[in-house]
């Protein structure tokens, strides 16, 4: 496995004991699968053969869930202290939040890609279970790992990376996907208050987020450029852009006959007006960040599991972007749409291929060794991109 604590790979443990080394940064890949098939269904084209696709990116997104969670349900019990660790491990404890979005991203799935291989009844009852449940986790990440930002990992300021933000996201996920579950509530009392729930949790995510960027921002000026292996992790700050701007768009989309007149009519204008400056600054850093990694890339930069950040995050500015089609007919929302979700398929092709050969060659669930220089402060502009 490679981590965002420990970016170089090199075995050192039997292949019986690899399961050890099993981190929850691996749901990264659910949820880039899993977007895959929602995204796609969010753009302007129909028929059997795109369904089809997207169905399978779905299916396999639920596959992939099911093997991680009996996964690490025995990396739970057979190797408590390692998984104990993980969570006190300042570099490894935000990937946790991961958990949730998986959850949700395949639950939200059910409702949109998954549909031509599920009836209507199956599609709402696992997306409402996997959606309760990847809440609460979301939640309890969301308060558990700050906490222990604040009290146990002492971060310093040269450490702030965008990785921190992913227990922080997790909220504005099902503020996204709990629309999707609001038509087939009871009307009245339930669907209201699912569907303002949202709304709380976009708050909740929003304002969490606002407060860590500064930091995530201020560490790339202050202290140079990441380290080589998580240079892809800039990408994560894509995360909250797009999911807010999609969140405000499904909340709308479920508002009217939900709540009254004009609250219904305000939340179309919200998602608008938040909608359209915040996707102008996630196109802004999507330029800085590619950047980045193209710098990186001439380095050396060779595949970690860090390159799922390509992956989800983009996708949500793919939602983000069709929401504000929907919202505005504007037809260069739309183009933007399908240009970005162009970047994601060919991002999902790079990290599942490198994911794939990593797993045959056993690398990726192989002990590491730390590399000291990975989260060490930069001495100087020339030396901040650590590991190679």
């Amino acid at each position: 496995m490679v981590t965002a604590a420990h970016p170089v790979s090199v075995p050192v443990v039997a292949p019986a004991a690899r399961l050890r080394h099993l981190g929850p940064n691996w749901y990264a890949a659910v949820m880039g699968t899993a977007v895959v098939g929602s995204a796609g269904t969010a753009l302007p084209w129909d028929g059997p053969g795109p369904r089809g696709v997207l169905a399978g990116f779905w299916a396999l997104s639920l596959l992939v869930l099911t093997a991680l969670l009996a996964a690490r349900a025995l990396h739970w019990t057979r190797h408590g202290e390692q998984a104990r660790a993980q969570l006190l491990d300042p570099a490894m404890a935000p990937f946790h939040g991961c958990l949730s979005m998986a959850l949700l991203a395949v639950g939200g799935g059910a409702m949109t890609a998954g549909r031509p291989l599920l009836c209507t009844r199956a599609a709402v009852a696992l997306d409402g279970v996997l959606f309760t449940a990847g809440t609460a986790v979301g939640l309890a990440a969301a308060v558990a790992v700050p906490y222990l930002m604040a009290v146990r990992h002492r971060i310093e300021p040269s450490q702030a990376t965008p990785v921190c933000l992913l227990p922080l996201v997790a909220p504005m996920v099902s503020a996204s996907l709990g629309p999707l579950l609001v038509p087939h509530l009871p009307p009245g009392q339930p669907r209201k208050t699912l569907l303002l729930g949202c709304l709380a949790l976009f708050g909740l995510s929003l304002f969490a987020v606002l407060l860590m960027l500064p930091l995530v921002f201020g560490r790339l000026i202050v202290h140079g450029a990441l380290p080589l292996a998580l240079t892809p992790t800039l990408f994560l700050v894509l995360g909250p852009l797009g999911q807010s701007t999609t969140a405000l768009g499904q909340i709308a989309d479920a508002a009217p006959g939900v709540v009254p007149a004009p609250y219904d009519t305000g939340l179309r204008v919200f998602a608008v007006l938040y909608g359209v400056p915040v996707m102008g600054f996630a196109l802004l850093w999507l330029a800085l960040a590619t950047a980045h990694v193209v710098r990186a890339r001439r380095r050396g930069m060779g595949f970690a599991m860090t390159w799922w950040a390509f992956t989800f995050p983009v996708g949500t500015c793919v939602t983000g972007a069709a929401a504000l089609a929907r919202h505005t007919a504007l037809a260069g929302s739309e183009a933007l749409a399908v240009a970005l979700y162009a970047v994601l398929v060919a991002a999902w092709v790079a990290a599942a291929g490198g994911t794939l050969r990593g797993l045959l060659s056993g690398e990726l669930l192989a002990g590491l060794r730390p590399a000291p220089a990975a989260l060490a402060p930069a001495r100087g502009r020339t030396r901040s991109d650590g590991v190679r």
